[in-house]
């Protein structure tokens, strides 16, 4: 939250920023008017250095963007009272409470109600309505002509005219540009939600799966002993039995290298290997051929493909997305491997049923799956480790029937 809460004060000083250089450019075209078109014999040299201290003012807060120290409301409500400041010395030289541009005091106050605490807001409440007071008493009246009362009557009205198009023009902005980013706040938010929880249930398959290869080591080495015994008098057996006895030896072996393996693997999880993409599946692809041996695959790829970054992890990502589409497409596998600018991407297409409307939605899920035996968490696992790279798993559905799992990984 402090993250979203830094980002926010950038954002809204930002935005605060955007509108002063407006209200500059406004207030310079307006001194221009009243110089060039209505001939008003005002202090200017007074009212143009207000206008420059604000525009240095701004050019401050833009080199205060660049800082990675988080903006706080209060600075945020001491920018606001300063332009409020500016423009009350703007208009005590421009006839103070009778300029029709006075109701531009309601656009701070605007502004503090809808991105400050209510305290700022009513501190701003109560700035803006002693400055327009005292612009009641205090002011230097503007010049005109008694003779010409109808003009000077059709000119203020003029004046409440621009006020008001200008206020409207700058509230619709601020409000459009405060929704949008409270939406997307919002989106964020769900975003951190939805990563935290599926972060939680990986911590938990990972406890659990810990515990289980802790678990499994004393009756995998019960099993050891009691086959090994077993094959020593086993030795008027019948051929058969002996060679059953060895297969299963063969398989309780298998299953303490693929522990070791496990516990192996969690060790060097956090370390990252740079290698050419075309390594990378030229082992992968062997690998997953000795222990798949009956899958049937097509591989073709792009020359020069680019180095990535993988770890064990996302090996055993690559390995759960080539056998769900072996088990979809067991007759061939097409494994397409090609770059862009910024990613190596693999295609993994099945010639399998495809993807049903409700499979395209849960598809990636914790526990859905459409397989008998399934439970549901490789391609849930596998979307969790892609992505904890900056990568990306999408499963498509392909003319022509089957689907395709297209998956990326950013280049190194």
């Amino acid at each position: 939250m402090n993250i979203l809460s830094s980002l926010s004060g950038h954002t809204q000083l930002r935005r605060l920023i955007n509108l002063r250089s407006i209200a500059i450019i406004g207030q310079l075209l307006t001194l221009f008017v009243s110089w060039k078109v209505l001939s008003l014999d005002l202090n200017w040299q007074l009212m143009l250095s207000c206008i420059a201290t604000l525009a240095t003012l701004n050019a401050l807060s833009v080199l205060r963007l660049n800082s990675p120290r988080p903006i706080t409301r209060l600075e945020l409500f001491a920018q606001l009272s300063l332009d409020v400041v500016a423009l009350s010395i703007l208009l005590y030289f421009a006839g103070g409470s009778t300029n029709p541009f006075v109701s531009l005091y309601l656009l701070p106050l605007i502004i503090a109600a809808a991105t400050l605490p209510a305290r700022h807001t009513w501190g701003m409440a109560a700035l803006t309505t002693a400055c327009y007071s005292g612009l009641m008493v205090y002011r230097i009246p503007l010049p005109h002509n008694h003779q010409d009362m109808d003009n000077a009557f059709n000119t203020h009205v003029m004046g409440m005219w621009l006020g008001f198009v200008i206020s409207a023009v700058v509230i619709a902005y601020f409000v459009v540009k405060m929704a949008q980013a409270v939406r997307n706040k919002d989106e964020l938010l769900v975003r951190v939600r939805e990563e935290i929880l599926r972060n939680e249930r990986i911590v938990a398959l990972g406890t659990q799966a810990a515990g289980a290869a802790h678990e499994l080591g004393t009756p995998l080495s019960t099993m050891s002993v009691v086959i090994g015994e077993l094959q020593h008098d086993a030795l008027n057996q019948t051929i058969e039995f002996r060679d059953s006895l060895c297969l299963l030896d063969e398989q309780v072996r298998g299953c303490r290298r693929i522990l070791d393996k496990m516990m192996l693997n969690a060790q060097d999880s956090g370390t990252g290997t740079i290698q050419t993409a075309e390594t990378f599946m030229a082992e992968i692809l062997d690998e997953w051929q000795l222990l798949r041996p009956t899958a049937n695959y097509r591989y073709q790829s792009e020359p020069d493909l680019p180095r990535i970054n993988t770890d064990v992890t996302v090996r055993a990502a690559l390995m759960n997305l080539l056998n769900n589409a072996a088990d979809a497409s067991p007759e061939r596998v097409d494994v397409i491997a090609r770059q862009d600018t910024h990613n190596f991407i693999l295609e993994i297409r099945d010639q399998g049923c495809g993807l049903s409307e409700e499979v395209a939605l849960r598809a990636g899920a914790a526990f859905f799956t459409t397989k008998t035996e399934g439970r549901g968490l490789g391609l849930f696992l596998a979307n969790a480790t892609i992505e904890r790279v900056g990568g990306q798993v999408r499963l498509l559905n392909r003319e022509g029937g089957g689907a395709i799992t297209l998956l990326t990984l950013p280049l190194a």
